[in-house]
Formats: C-alpha cells, sequence, structure tokens
C-alpha cells in the first residue's frame, strides 16, 4: 500500500479511536448523572421513635403507605421505642446520609437535649418536612364546677391545680408548665404513660385538669370538658371549644406536631426528591383522611420552614424547662 494512502487510512482510524474514547466517555459521564438522579434504588426505612399502634406509630404508617406509591420502593415502618425516643433519633444520626434511613420526628426531637440530655440536636438532622400537628386541648371531668378555663385559671391562683400529662419531659407536661407560666398560677404537672390515661384522670377527678391531644380527650366522649385549645385557631373536630388566647387573652400555643427527617449531609438530589414526595404524600387524599379521623391537622412545612421551626421550638424548650 502506498505510504500517502496507509496515512490516511490510520488518520481516519485514529479519528474513529478519539471519537468512540469521547462518545464512551460522554456515556460514562451521562450515566454517573444518571446514577446520580436515580434514588431511590432500593428499599427505605423509616425509623419510628415509639411502640405501635400510638400516634407516632400510625401517623408514620399512613405516611410511608403514600411514600412507596410516589417513590416505587417499600418504605418499611421501624420501631425503635426507648429513652422517650432518644434512641431512634441517635441512631438515624449516626446512619450514612444517603436517604435510605429516615426517622419520624415528633416534637420531642426538639426536646430531648434538654429535658434528657440526649444527643439529639437540630444541626444532626436534615428536616425534610412537617407532615401533621395535634394540637393540646385542656379538659376537666364533666362533673367538675369548673366551666371555662378562665375558672380554672382562677382556682389555680388560690390553690395548686393538678394537671394530667402524657408523662415527664413530654410536649403535655411542657404546655402544663407553660399554662401555670404564663397566667402566674400554680400548676402541678402529673406525669402519666400516655395521653389517654392522662386525660382519664381528670374524667375520674384524680386530678383537677388534663393537657393532651384533642383525639384523646374526644375518646373520653361526655365524661369530659374540653375548655381550650391550645393552638392559634379553633380545631375543625371541636368548633365550639375556644382557643386559649380567646378564652383568657395569653396566647399559648403548643402542638405534638411530627415531621421527617434524615441524617444530615443528604446530597441535594436525594434530599429533593425526599422532600417532594413527602409533600405529595401529605397532600394526598388518603393521608388527609386519615390524619382527620385521627383528630389531628395536615400541616405541612417544607423543609427550609421546617428546619427554621424545629430551630424556635428547640431553643423554646431550652428556656421553658432548661
Amino acid at each position: 500500500m502506498p505510504i500517502k494512502r496507509m496515512n490516511r487510512v490510520l488518520a481516519t482510524a485514529a479519528v474513529f479511536t478519539t471519537a468512540a474514547l469521547v462518545m464512551s466517555g460522554c456515556t460514562k459521564v451521562e450515566e454517573g448523572g444518571d446514577a446520580a438522579s436515580s434514588f431511590p434504588e432500593k428499599d427505605i426505612r423509616l425509623i419510628i421513635q415509639a411502640n405501635p399502634g400510638g400516634g407516632s406509630d400510625l401517623s408514620s404508617r399512613a405516611l410511608a403507605t403514600e411514600l412507596e406509591k410516589i417513590l416505587d420502593v417499600s418504605v418499611i415502618p421501624e420501631n425503635m421505642p426507648g429513652a422517650a425516643g432518644a434512641l431512634a433519633m441517635e441512631y438515624v444520626a449516626e446512619q450514612d446520609p444517603d436517604g435510605y434511613v429516615i426517622g419520624f420526628g415528633p416534637v420531642e426531637i426538639a426536646m430531648l437535649n434538654t429535658t434528657q440530655d440526649a444527643n439529639v440536636l437540630p444541626e444532626n438532622f436534615d428536616m425534610l418536612g412537617q407532615i401533621m400537628l395535634a394540637p393540646g386541648v385542656i379538659t376537666v371531668s364533666a362533673s367538675s364546677d369548673i366551666q371555662t378555663l378562665e375558672d380554672l385559671v382562677a382556682q389555680s391562683k388560690t390553690a395548686p391545680v393538678t394537671v394530667a400529662n402524657s408523662g415527664a419531659g413530654s410536649i403535655w407536661e411542657a404546655a402544663s408548665i407553660a399554662l401555670g407560666t404564663e397566667t402566674g398560677g400554680e400548676v402541678t404537672p402529673v406525669p402519666y404513660d400516655g395521653g389517654a390515661p392522662a386525660v382519664a384522670a381528670a374524667a375520674s377527678g384524680e386530678t383537677v385538669a388534663a393537657v393532651s391531644g384533642l383525639g384523646e380527650a374526644l375518646s373520653q366522649g361526655s365524661a369530659v370538658r374540653i375548655l381550650a385549645v391550645m393552638n392559634d385557631e379553633r380545631h375543625p373536630d371541636a368548633p365550639d371549644v375556644p382557643t386559649v388566647e380567646e378564652a383568657i387573652g395569653s396566647e399559648i400555643v403548643f402542638g405534638g406536631w411530627g415531621g421527617i427527617y434524615a441524617p444530615a449531609g443528604l446530597p441535594d438530589d436525594v434530599h429533593d426528591t425526599l422532600e417532594a414526595a413527602i409533600k405529595e404524600a401529605v397532600e394526598s387524599d388518603a393521608y388527609t383522611k386519615f390524619q382527620e379521623d385521627a383528630g389531628n391537622l395536615v400541616v405541612y412545612r417544607d423543609s427550609a420552614e421546617f428546619t427554621e421551626f424545629v430551630g424556635e421550638q428547640f431553643t423554646l424548650f431550652q428556656d421553658l424547662l432548661g
């Protein structure tokens, strides 16, 4: 073969080889890009800090059902009770921030560092979104002479008033303390093993009053009188019950809120995928109906709003309970 022709063939081969290498490199970059945006590729574990059957567990499972439809992978609820929720939260914080382990974070996620000296701090987590709110209510026995929250506050200024709550370090104990602090009355929190037993104690007259979620109060039926809701607006399931501010002029807002969190440091694409899926799940008809039937409010905050809110709540409980 003539030298000039051979050179042309070699040059042509070199061009094709170079093009093939470039295309191969592009393919790898594209595949890498696809891999980065293909989350999730396997099951996601949803860690729940409470025993099966409670409010945290049921809310988590209702959300998980909707997330599975959206993400097209299994979202597996896993109960991990212990240390008032700190066990689960510390566990999640220690996992790889890859999006495959997330947790349900109740209001105690902003309290446990103060009440239990637990290593549960807002900066340990990526807050992905708030998914619900159970506003607190103040109840007394239906046979009590106390007819209004104003009556209860007046009594607390003449003698200590016992107020049942769902346990030491709980949101409802904090709400009881805040009621006394804000009104200048003498309130003695009495811990019980959950909100339902606390309301039952008030219904029987074992304590003067109770603070709990609305659903727990409504479960007692006509045995209790609901004096006020600790929210900035009335609850749709109890439209005749005033807010605390309407009843006595003091703005006392406490609720058993909950949201979804992950270990700090999620990749942006994983964070965005989870945040969008949670929003879609919370807005679904099935999830909304579940929370309404449970006596809760569907309250959604996106990641940025939820992060700010948890930080504010953390400071609030440090000031109130520290």
